[in-house]
This record gives C-alpha cells, structure tokens and sequence, in this order.
C-alpha cells in the first residue's frame, strides 16, 4: 500500500495549486494523508475527487468549512499499521514524550503544522513524521512531502521529496 503525505498547503494563500508532481503522487498513491492547514475547502474537494482513499484533519488555519468536514485528529487501521494524523504536537522539545503519552496505541502519527520535515521514532516505538509542505517552504530550502509503503504490517519506505524551487 503506498501512501502520500501531505500538509501545510495554504492554498490559495501560498500557492494557486498543488505542483504538477504532487498531483502525480496522488495518483500514484492508495491513501493520501493531509495532515491540516488546507485553507481552502476546495483542495479537500478535489483530492477527495482524484484519491483512492484520504485522510485528513483540519489546522489552525482551516475555517469553519474545513472544520464542519474534518476531525482534528483522524485515525486508521492500513494493513496492520495503525495510523493517527494531527496538525499540531507543540514545541520540538519533549514532542517524542507528548506523543508518546498522547498516542499509546499507535504505530505511526502524521503531523504538520511547523512546515519543517521531520522522521523520528520515540522511545515507545511510535513513528513521527512530518511531511513539511509542498507549497510553502517558510525557512527550510525546499518544499517538500513524503512518500512511504504499508507492507506486511510495517511502514518501509519513508522517502522525503524536494520539490523544485518556483522561479
């Protein structure tokens, strides 16, 4: 099962559009996660239109539309894995800890909300991974979103992508 994820893609306020090669892996992909900050409502139409399966939690910048549709924190079962995704674990420091108490019973969690990758595992075991953004790189050099597989009840694979920088 090959996954995409995603976050923080502010549109239309950061960018028009998802880049070509994202919509690519959308394609390409059996579940897209979109770990919050849509902004607007009709990015989560059309990835539901073009996904085979999304999951997605609304973030602090997501209005009452986004809201009305999205959890703040999703959960799924993928072939053994089991999956959270929530914009916001607060500060870097002690996020391994927090999440770990927040997320006992949980193999991989998908965050966003800093615009910066991350791909840790805590002291418990859980997988913590933040995608970055495709649309809004902040201060990091590129814009970025990750890629992984589900296979035989384990997540293999994980690979950050760079997006080429808009002239």
């Amino acid at each position: 099962m090959r996954l995409l994820l995603i976050s923080d893609t502010h549109l239309p306020a950061r960018a028009r559009a998802l880049p070509a090669q994202v919509w690519d892996e959308v394609a390409a992909a059996d579940v897209v996660v979109h770990a919050g900050d849509w902004v607007d409502v009709s990015l989560l139409d059309e990835l539901e239109r073009r996904s085979k399966r999304l999951i997605g939690v609304y973030g602090n910048n997501d209005g009452p539309d986004l809201r009305a549709r999205l959890p703040e924190i999703a959960r799924a079962e993928l072939d053994g894995v089991r999956l959270a995704v929530i914009h916001e674990t607060g500060a870097k420091q002690g996020r391994e800890q927090r999440c770990d108490a927040l997320f006992p019973d949980t193999d991989v969690l998908v965050f966003g909300h800093s615009h910066i990758p991350w791909d840790t595992t805590t002291p418990a075991g859980l997988r913590l991974l933040n995608p970055g953004s495709p649309t809004d790189r902040r201060r990091q050099p590129f814009c970025t979103y990750q890629t992984c597989r589900v296979e035989d009840g384990s997540l293999r694979d994980v690979e950050l992508h760079q997006l080429p920088r808009r002239g």
